[in-house]
């Protein structure tokens, strides 16, 4: 089986947030259970100049108005790409959704070369039998499959977060290259908009998003507008966990720590936290509860109902330190409260990915207060690292996480704490139980190494995709239908 992944990000070399890291692990895991999978990419120069270039695949005179295009072949470790090289759109500085008057062209571009490849494969003749998209940025490319001519390749969109759609006028149909008769409701209008997201969603043979518990929130409540889109096509829609790289997160071959550790040897976790501690401005404590939060500074984080715990959580003997970046509000804030409590609060603004594993190890309690969480990463990796994550109780935070509560401690399933309402008061409620089960060590170890024995690798997820795209290969969808 032949599969193309399609994606804006790829770890280490773009990341925004847990699709990068998804897109570095998942194909490799695909690849490993014995399928062909190849990652298309734009040439983002930080990745070009980290790769190994070895041919061009395609040449496309002019796509999207962004001048000549190149599919070139290259090779990341245990993974062949093909890298979309069109320096007009891709070879400049900023994240990949920056520059937003190009926006939808580039990402139609990528998706146009998607399904190029789709159709007619390239210049060696690699073909894929199947093409898997990732959020809007590609949402287009079934579209491009739909309504072109030629060989169909299958395809598979998946939904890594729903909140994110790239909507554009209407006027741009003819410029992205899509029929008049596309813009209907059964093809890629949305309110008026051509939405990139919803045409992926109507168009594609099968969807998935990153967690049971998603799929079924977003086909009743928190679809953006797409809950009865989603529950029209709810039996081609399937929520599949993501997993963790143990090749990257692994505290016991983690170059970023001071010291490695693993379940076996716990208290080699130890030296961590002082070093952590120092790093941050935060007085070395070894006696209090450090809680911290690794997270983008959205409102969909929940990061507002930390901001309200703060003088609780240091009124009641914890630290708290935060990194990440986003809302200028809530980054401002963060940084007020670091002053108001020195030594107590940090507020690193910014994302450095050897703090992020730092912090992880050093921690006692990971804030994950998401108002919404498609499956959430940051929390399956502070299990692994020893740190319990105290979650809403919302998407994948619902489905990686088992609370804290008599019966889970007595059967010895628990792993973390959930609470429910989105709300300051039910987070200082969360944060009392974490601060009172801190208080028995022995509890509070049992808990932890649970946590850090829970499997939550690639190997599972990898099959039940190859499921899925057997499944789509064999009985597509009808247009319309």
């Amino acid at each position: 089986m032949k599969i193309l992944f399609v994606a804006s990000e790829l770890f280490p070399y773009v990341k925004t947030g847990g699709l990068g890291d998804v897109m570095a692990a998942l194909p490799r895991a695909l690849r490993s259970l014995g399928a062909d999978v190849c990652l298309l990419a734009p040439a983002y120069p930080a990745l070009r100049s980290a790769v190994e270039i070895q041919g061009e695949a395609a040449f496309l005179p002019d796509l999207m108005g962004g001048g000549p295009a190149r599919i070139l072949r290259a090779e990341a470790p245990g993974l062949p790409l093909y890298l979309l090289d069109q320096p007009a759109f891709f070879d400049r500085p900023g994240d990949p959704y920056s520059h937003p008057e190009d926006l939808a062209h580039r990402f139609a571009a990528l998706a146009w070369a998607a399904a190029h490849l789709g159709r007619t494969g390239d210049a060696e003749g690699w073909r894929p039998d199947l093409l898997h998209g990732h959020d809007w940025p590609t949402g287009l490319m079934p579209a491009y499959v739909a309504y072109g001519a030629g060989p169909r390749p299958a395809t598979v969109m998946t939904i890594h977060n729903i909140a994110f759609q790239g909507r554009f006028p209407a006027s741009m149909l003819s410029d992205l290259r899509l029929p008049r008769s596309a813009f209907t409701l059964e093809g890629v209008e949305f309110h008026g908009d051509i939405s990139f997201l919803k045409a992926g969603l109507r168009l594609a043979d099968r969807l998935t998003t990153v967690s049971p518990s998603y799929a079924e929130e977003i086909q009743r409540f928190g679809g953006y507008g797409l809950e009865g889109l989603l529950a029209y096509r709810r039996q081609d829609l399937l929520g599949i966990l993501n997993g963790v790289d143990r090749t990257v997160w692994n505290p016991a071959r983690d170059p970023h720590l001071l010291s490695s550790y693993d379940l076996n040897h716990p208290s080699r976790r130890q030296p961590n936290r002082p070093d952590f501690q120092r790093r941050l401005g935060l007085a070395e404590d070894p006696a209090a509860p450090l809680f911290i939060t690794v997270s983008r500074l959205d409102p969909l984080k929940g990061l507002d109902l930390v901001l309200e715990n703060v003088d609780h959580l240091v009124d009641r003997g914890a630290q708290l330190a935060v990194i990440g970046t986003g809302d200028s509000h809530a980054e401002g804030a963060f940084r007020q409260a670091a002053l108001r409590h020195p030594g107590r609060v940090a507020a690193f603004i910014g994302y450095d990915e050897g703090l992020a594993h730092k912090a992880f190890a050093a921690a006692d309690v990971l804030l994950v207060p998401s108002r919404q969480e498609p499956c959430g990463l940051t929390q399956l990796y502070a299990q692994a690292y020893g740190a319990l994550p105290l979650v809403r109780r919302t998407g994948g935070l619902a489905d990686t996480v088992v609370s804290v509560t008599p019966t889970t401690l007595a059967d010895g399933t628990a792993t973390g704490f959930q609470f429910d309402l989105p709300n300051g008061w039910a987070l200082g409620e969360a944060i009392n139980a974490a601060l009172e089960l801190f208080q028995d060590p022995l509890t509070w170890r049992r808990v932890q190494r649970r946590g850090m024995a829970a499997e939550f690798g690639w190997e599972g997820p990898a099959r039940a995709y190859l499921e899925l795209y057997q499944s789509a290969i064999r009985h597509p969808v009808t247009l319309g239908a």
